[in-house]
């Protein structure tokens, strides 16, 4: 009966979403027959803002909620990992098995693989994993974040099941420019970093280079559950990342770019408060090449882009012993991505996308080369009426995933009721194979696994008022459904193995506010994030599962951040505040982990004497000393600062601290 009422009501809010989404359609026709005073509107000056360097945002996503990071928020986090940035300043959950260890998206109760990393436009997950650790992607080396949520397959590819992360690199501009600036920090518990940013571009070169290089004992304090003060062990850091970005304007309608990215950390893991010591190790290392051309006309934009992507890991582990020889992981993994592209603007309110992508990947697994191989045909269309008030899009894939044919629908469209109200819906099929681990990992592998398959319904609202006396206010609501048949679950005795545990559905509501209010050179600033998310078991494989309608593990239900603050002149403050949740991390909420609140205090101030300029960041972490645990038997650190000093120098006007 249960299940039966279930079925019937996720069966309901998907006709509804996507009866919503084609009545926007449906509606354009009749209204289109109204009088011209519709037109009056312009007026206002409508202007589609352009948040992504990637077309399939700006044009063919219109229904879906797709969050950017602002500057001035980059500029706060700009020392610190995308790990911190998001999970401070969005509802995005950030999966963290530790300080000092893996963090990993978790969209709106997905799983780490169910969420995609992209950089510029190219996967960036590790080929064997199929997830990407975001705590060893600095922020600095960004130009562009931007947080797609909900699935969107047809678009960015099978496996886009919870959202996907875009990263991106300014395009190249042609113009007389040189600029550079230089960094360094220093923070609680022997941390240090430092860089540089420089650029140089002409009427047919552009060059760029970001480096970030960072290191940190980690020797903080903390306390057991018996009450002893103990100071961590084994948890060092040592890493850097450069990104080299370079184009070449052949003429006005041609462009080829070339970018390399190379990483490499090692980070040793603490004893967790079960073990008695640790001495446990790993370093990673990835190196990115991208290669891409480009061709714009005044309707018409050709692109191709090929990408070739290393990762390898080396984990230690001295104390535990296979026969006379100390446990010692290592494997290599590649990626190569091509894509082939067209948009065409047919006219002002039309435009269509053509691509095709082709994603092989592999690795050895005791000794025998275990390949995936995903090629695909996709196309967006998008349609507008009333003034650009209503917008459609409507998106298909057909995908190859070695012997396994898939075809991935989709439809999202958003409509302007009043000048500061727009309305967004959102319904996809989404689908993820098996990664290369789940298949073949040695040992633990299932060869047997299916694929996961559901779909992704969300709706919401956005309110954007700007003229109201001193003050602007925005606010975002979203609800979403997700139900995924088959669902990939890691669990077993002392051999993990991962195994289909059925059905499990999410569904929740998010939303995001801002108030901000100017007077003189006074900005105040507001924002409260919220997150409700419900992830369950619906149906399992396994005979009296107890996991049945409880929550997937180390997904809370409650997830929320505060921001305030102000600025002025060249002063920036801001109190940031988030807390999270319940977070069970047994399938049958038997254990958990208690909720926690953090705050933090970011300072920035700026100054200008001639041709430089100087940014001063200082922050204190977890000021109320917090004692929580992101993970069971992993404490993390309580009160601590960072401190970070900027000098650019401003060449033609331009500085590069922006």
């Amino acid at each position: 009966m249960y299940n039966g009422k279930l079925h019937t009501l996720i069966q309901t809010s998907r006709l509804c979403v996507l009866a919503l989404v084609f009545t926007f359609q449906f509606c354009s026709n009749a209204f289109a027959q109204m009088s011209d005073t519709l037109r009056e509107v312009k007026i206002r000056g409508r202007h589609k803002q352009q948040i992504s360097n990637d077309v399939r945002i700006n044009e063919y996503s219109p229904g879906q909620k797709i969050k950017a990071i602002d500057s001035i928020t980059k500029l706060q986090y700009q020392y610190q990992s995308l790990a911190s940035l998001l999970s401070e300043q969005s509802p995005v959950f950030i999966r963290s098995y530790g300080f000092n260890s893996l963090a990993t998206l978790n969209f709106r109760g997905s799983s780490a693989a169910q969420s995609q990393v992209l950089w510029n436009g190219v996967p960036i997950q590790n080929a064997a994993l199929g997830i990407a650790d975001v705590s060893l992607l600095p922020v600095l080396l960004m130009d562009k974040v931007n947080l797609v949520y909900g699935s969107s397959s047809a678009l960015w590819g099978s496996g886009n099941v919870g959202g996907a992360l875009l990263l991106e690199n300014d395009v190249p501009v042609f113009e007389s420019k040189k600029s550079l600036s230089v960094f360094a920090g220093t923070g609680s518990f022997g941390e240090s970093m430092g860089g540089l940013k420089t650029l140089f571009s002409n009427k047919k070169w552009y060059i760029s280079l970001n480096a970030f290089g960072q290191s940190a004992l980690n020797n903080y304090s903390y306390t057991t559950d018996s009450g002893t003060t103990k100071k961590t062990t084994n948890a060092k850091l040592n890493g850097a990342s450069i990104i080299l970005q370079s184009a070449y304007k052949v003429n006005d309608q041609n462009t080829l770019g070339f970018s390399a990215w190379y990483q490499q950390y090692y980070r040793e893991i603490a004893p967790a408060l079960f073990e008695a010591s640790s001495l446990k190790n790993y370093t990673t290392g990835s190196l990115r090449f991208l290669l891409n051309w480009d061709k714009k006309t005044a309707k018409n934009n050709w692109y191709a882009k090929t990408s070739l992507i290393r990762d390898d890991l080396d984990y230690k582990d001295p104390l535990i012993y296979f026969g006379t020889n100390s446990l010692n992981v290592q494997y290599v993994t590649y990626q190569y991505f091509q894509e082939l592209g067209w948009n065409r603007k047919i006219n002002e309110h039309n435009e269509f996308l053509l691509f095709s992508p082709v994603q092989i990947s592999w690795m050895e697994v005791s000794g025998v080369t275990k390949q995936q191989t995903k090629a695909a045909l996709a196309a967006a269309f998008t349609f507008s009426y009333f003034n650009h008030k209503l917008t459609t899009a409507l998106n298909a894939r057909s995908e190859q995933i070695n012997n396994t044919g898939v075809f991935l629908p989709g439809a999202n469209a958003s409509y302007e009721l009043f000048y500061w109200l727009i309305l967004r819906a959102n319904a996809q099929y989404t689908y993820r194979a098996p990664n290369l681990d789940e298949l073949y990992f040695n040992p633990g592998g299932n060869p047997n696994l299916k694929p996961e398959k559901g779909w992704n319904e969300d709706a919401g609202y956005s309110v954007k008022m700007k003229e109201w006396a001193h003050f602007s206010l925005e606010h975002d609501l979203s609800v979403f459904n997700r139900e995924i048949q088959d669902w990939i679950l890691w669990f077993g005795g002392s051999v993990f193995t991962p195994h289909n545990i059925a059905t499990v559905q999410s569904r929740g509501v998010e939303t995001e506010n801002k108030l901000s209010c100017n007077i003189n050179k006074w900005k105040l600033h507001l924002g409260i994030n919220t997150s409700y998310t419900i992830a369950t078991t619906v149906d399992s494989y396994i005979p009296n599962d107890g996991s049945i309608g409880k929550q997937i593990p180390y997904t809370p239900r409650y997830n929320g951040q505060l921001n305030v603050g102000f600025t002025y002149l060249n002063l920036y403050l801001n109190y940031n505040h988030t807390y999270t949740g319940y977070r069970f991390y047994t399938t049958d909420e038997s254990l958990y982990l208690l909720p926690y609140n953090i705050g933090n205090l970011q300072l920035m101030y700026n100054m200008h004497a001639g041709k430089y300029a100087l940014q001063l960041n200082v922050q204190c972490n977890n000021i109320w000393n917090t004692q929580y645990q992101l993970a069971a038997g992993r404490p993390m650190p309580g009160i601590n600062w960072l401190a970070g000093l900027k000098l650019g120098i401003i060449s033609h006007d331009n500085p590069l601290i922006k």
